[in-house]
């Protein structure tokens, strides 16, 4: 019998979309995986999205690839059909790992993540190693360094097209420094720098836009809250999950920022996690410019008031923990580490004249104008 030409028509459409680029999603049936993977086949700039996990990648696949937007949409399950799910794309999102959970450290969330991202960026540079890969499993500070091993181990090592995603500070930044002023939160933008985790994210409200000035007491709620959001909704959430929703809009909020840079759009600026030499640490979260060659510019942190700069020399203070055991870590350490002895020893001079500075900012109510 001869093949129905509807079928045939479906058969040819699925060998390709629309132009634009492709994106392959490692992690796309998890929690922060769904929704990103919904929302970018929804993004014009997406011809092709391959959809990778370890379970359950038929059914979400099945589901996205009935929404009736450009791009084609293929499903790969478990680790035989990597290579598959990652040949010729333009750029990967790593949502892949377990989510945070109440009363879990950051060690035992990069003691299981850190696996599962070594495994998938071996897929990464022997399948597509000119792709930009936006990394977003946790915790990021440990493990974007542990990517750039595997990296430069296989010989594919770009540290311009290796990013940290730390859109989601931003995203809440944006949100709470709008709730405080009474304006739309798509009307504000506030660089927020250093980390991803806790003390090391550090909002930089001397240099919001628009510009404004905040009391003390807004300064310490602010960053307290910004710097503690994940904490805020994985306690909502009663251990029923973490911030998945808001991190799958920041994803794509990001991963389209990659996209137009892909396409030789101009002036695209975001915060992302990068190899850096903007500080003596080996990895920072600043704003970069992004290009045809993923971050093509890393901007310094400009003039930070006195607050801010006793959060940064935290920063150093806490850097220990940043990286992880990793070879990156040990060879910084080796290289440069007399250079962070003394940054410490001046930081916590100056970090302990700074009377109004706690740890423990308190969360006032803050009125609204």
């Amino acid at each position: 019998m001869e093949e129905n030409s509807c079928l045939r028509q479906a058969k040819c459409r699925a060998k390709g979309g629309a132009a634009g680029f492709k994106v392959a999603i490692l992690g796309a049936a998890g929690g922060i995986g769904q929704p990103l993977a919904m929302l970018m086949k929804i993004n014009p700039l997406v011809s092709v999205l391959h959809l990778y996990d370890v379970v359950n990648t038929p059914g979400v696949t099945a589901d996205i690839s009935h929404m009736d937007t450009g791009a084609v949409v293929r499903g790969f399950l478990g680790q035989p059909q990597l290579e598959n799910a990652l040949t010729g794309m333009d750029l990967v999102i790593i949502p892949a790992g377990v989510p945070r959970k109440p009363g879990m450290t950051r060690d035992d969330l990069f003691n299981i993540n850190a696996g599962i991202v070594r495994t998938l960026c071996e897929g990464i540079a022997k399948c597509c190693p000119n792709a930009t890969v936006n990394l977003i499993s946790n915790p990021v500070n440990s493990t974007v360094p542990i990517a750039a091993e595997v990296f430069k181990k296989a010989g594919t090592y770009d540290p311009k097209k290796l990013l940290g995603v730390t859109m989601l500070d931003v995203v809440r930044a944006n949100t709470f420094v709008a709730e405080v002023l009474g304006l739309d939160p798509r009307d504000v933008d506030v660089p927020v720098v250093g980390g991803h985790a806790g003390v090391t994210i550090l909002p930089l409200l001397s240099q919001v836009k628009p510009p404004c000035s905040f009391t003390q007491e807004e300064t310490e709620y602010l960053t307290n809250r910004i710097q503690n959001g994940g904490t805020e909704v994985v306690e909502a959430k009663a251990g029923a999950g973490s911030a998945t929703l808001s991190m799958a809009y920041a994803a794509v909020k990001f991963a389209d920022a990659c996209l137009r840079g892909l396409r030789g759009d101009a002036g695209v600026v975001e915060c992302a996690f990068v190899a850096s030499q903007v500080t003596e640490l080996p990895f920072f979260a600043s704003k970069v410019r992004l290009g045809r060659q993923g971050a093509e510019e890393i901007f310094q942190l400009g003039p930070l008031n006195e607050y801010e700069s006793g959060l940064f020399c935290l920063l150093h203070l806490c850097f220990q923990d940043w990286l992880g055991e990793s070879e990156e870590r040990v060879s910084w350490k080796h290289s440069k580490g007399h250079l962070l002895q003394q940054e410490m020893k001046r930081c916590q001079e100056k970090f302990h004249r700074l009377s109004f500075f706690s740890l423990e900012s308190p969360s006032p109510v803050i009125s609204k104008p």
